[in-house]
């Protein structure tokens, strides 16, 4: 006897289907799919317990003659190709001809459809099975009604979840399509209770306020940028709100929902300095690639792509990301305290780029102000370096440097700005060279615990590159002949013993690469601290290289150096709105 068989095309339509529809949420999005494909501007979806007893699409796209209605239950049946050159660039969500023939193998389903100009058709099957054809009215557009799923395959209704947990991943799942179509308008309805109504929007911006509300979209920075041929577009998180509320990223690639682990881990890069460890930030972005650069045809249910150069995608995301991480708009503003039950008003704050490392002053940090005449005592130093217009300082408690700028106060934590700049110096000498440092008259001997002794010794061609010239004495020893000098009243010996004793306890260890922590562990200690009184020339010498900074909104500990006061709230706090 023969062991092995062709399937019964019900079998194969079965096992097709646990590829393509793993639960409703699936059903949901081939069915929207399906629906924006036919160019539909208005889709409703109703689901009833989460879609175990019923699902239902509805759209005003060109509709199906009664053949072509009849034909699109059949596996390997589409519109969209023909030939396999058609999969390279292929723009349409569906392609493969398999989502409705699968959800019918699985399901009760019934199709109405019908054409502008032609007589609606009902096709009713169960099963996989064909149970009906006829006539039907029904104005342009297409209805597919999903009753009873995995009414034949009770070992898959056994894994469903609760309804309320099939639900949350439905409405997940058209606020997925939603962030991408932005030119659709999408109802949902479940259980007979509307749930989500959004209307078409002009901007992503305006979406996420529409679904989340304004408050929610203001915790984000606008991303757009090109490099090479990848354009990245979209909304970050500012670092001063990651992990106020939970964690949501979307992707889509050439207007296709995806999931990619790489995508977040190059967001999550850009924000290696600005974040503590552990915490992650939520992002939506939109990457435009060239067609014959990503293949879509990798995952049954299209949720995955395949870049040609995943190197250089995510090395594009990660550098836009950084910029617009960079602007002054990812700066915190006071007040604004994110809620999820607050309205669906549209907000989008102003723009305001921060200079350039090459010195172009624009946003709160160039001000059509004079710069003072202050005391002559540098902070920090640069060769070659611009001008940036420095406004009138005030210092606070000797911790903040206050100013006013056209949209409200803007107040500076000297040391976590102090620290941004010092981290991105002596990261730059650790990676590249190294640090000016000044030779000691009488060199110093410093003794050290063992486990500090054992961090030099992992460190010590960093430590070299930081700006120390430093040889082991013996023992547990170290003599000191040269040190950085980042600012006049810098202790640099205790800044050593502080920064090798923070380096054997491994704080920050599995976070950082290893230079990236010394950098980041120097810079704290090295900066000038909160109490330090500083003269209107220490004040504007570190205004100016904050303004070069590539991060300057964030130390590395993803404190803020910047926090925005605007005026109208201001005039809220003393009742005058």
């Amino acid at each position: 006897m023969p062991r092995i068989a062709v399937l019964a095309s019900t079998v194969a339509d079965q096992i097709a289907a646990g590829e393509v529809v793993e639960r409703p949420a699936s059903a949901v999005k081939e069915l929207v799919e399906n629906a924006l494909d036919a160019g539909a501007t208005d889709i409703e979806v109703d689901v009833e317990e989460g879609g175990r007893t019923l699902i239902r699409v509805s759209d005003d796209g060109i509709g199906m003659d009664a053949g072509d209605a009849v034909l699109a239950l059949s596996r390997h049946a589409t519109s969209k190709i023909v030939q396999a050159s058609d999969l390279v660039g292929v723009s349409s969500y569906g392609f493969r001809g398999e989502a409705l023939p699968a959800i019918a193998s699985v399901a009760r389903l019934e199709l109405l459809t019908a054409t502008a100009d032609g007589e609606g058709t009902r096709v009713r099957s169960s099963g996989g099975t064909l149970d009906g054809v006829d006539g039907a009215a029904r104005r342009r557009g297409t209805t597919v009604s999903v009753s009873q799923l995995f009414c034949n395959t009770p070992a898959r209704q056994k894994f469903l979840r609760s309804a309320r947990s099939e639900w949350r991943a439905i409405a997940d799942t058209v606020v997925t399509m939603a962030l991408t179509r932005r030119d659709v308008r999408f109802r949902v309805r479940s259980d007979g209770r509307e749930a989500l109504v959004l209307a078409p929007a002009p901007s992503l911006r305006a979406r996420v306020s529409g679904i989340w509300g304004a408050p929610y979209a203001d915790r984000f920075v606008d991303v757009d940028g090109v490099l090479g041929p990848i354009r990245v577009q979209g909304l970050v998180e500012r670092p001063a709100d990651v992990g106020m509320a939970s964690r949501r990223t979307f992707v889509s690639v050439n207007g296709r929902p995806v999931r990619d682990q790489g995508v977040a881990r190059a967001v999550e890069s850009a924000y290696k300095s600005t974040l503590p460890g552990g915490m992650r930030p939520s992002f939506i972005l939109e990457l435009t690639i060239p067609v014959d650069e990503v293949d879509v045809n990798v995952h049954p249910a299209k949720a995955e792509v395949r870049f040609h150069n995943r190197w250089g995608t995510e090395r594009a995301i990660a550098h836009v990301v950084q910029r617009a991480l960079g602007t002054e708009d990812a700066a915190p503003w006071v007040g604004r305290a994110w809620s999820p039950g607050q309205g669906n008003g549209i907000s989008q704050p102003a723009s305001l780029p921060l200079p350039s490392r090459s010195g172009a002053a624009e946003g709160l940090f160039a001000l059509p102000t004079e710069t003072p005449e202050g005391e002559d005592a540098p902070i920090v130093t640069g060769p070659g370096e611009l001008p940036v217009e420095v406004p009138d300082l005030v210092q606070l408690r000797r911790t903040w440097m206050l100013y006013e700028h056209e949209e409200g106060v803007i107040l500076i934590d000297q040391h976590s700005a102090h620290e941004r700049i010092l981290y991105e110096k002596f990261l730059a000498a650790v990676d590249g060279g190294a640090s000016p440092s000044q030779r000691l008259l009488f060199p110093e001997t410093v003794h050290l615990a063992p486990e500090d002794a054992d961090a030099f010794e992992a460190n010590a061609d960093l430590f070299r590159r930081v700006g120390y010239e430093i040889e082991s004495f013996g023992g547990h020893s170290l003599i000191v002949h040269a040190v950085p000098v980042p600012h006049p009243r810098f202790d640099a010996l205790r800044c050593l013993r502080e920064s090798l004793a923070a380096l054997s306890g491994g704080r920050e260890a599995a976070t950082h690469a290893r230079h990236e922590h010394l950098a980041a562990t120097v810079a704290c200690k090295a900066a000038i601290k909160a109490g330090d009184a500083l003269s209107q020339g220490e004040m504007q010498a570190l205004f100016r290289a904050l303004a070069r900074a590539t991060l300057p909104a964030h130390d590395v500990h993803g404190r803020a150096t910047i926090v925005r006061l605007s005026w109208d709230e201001l005039e809220r706090r003393f009742g005058r709105r």
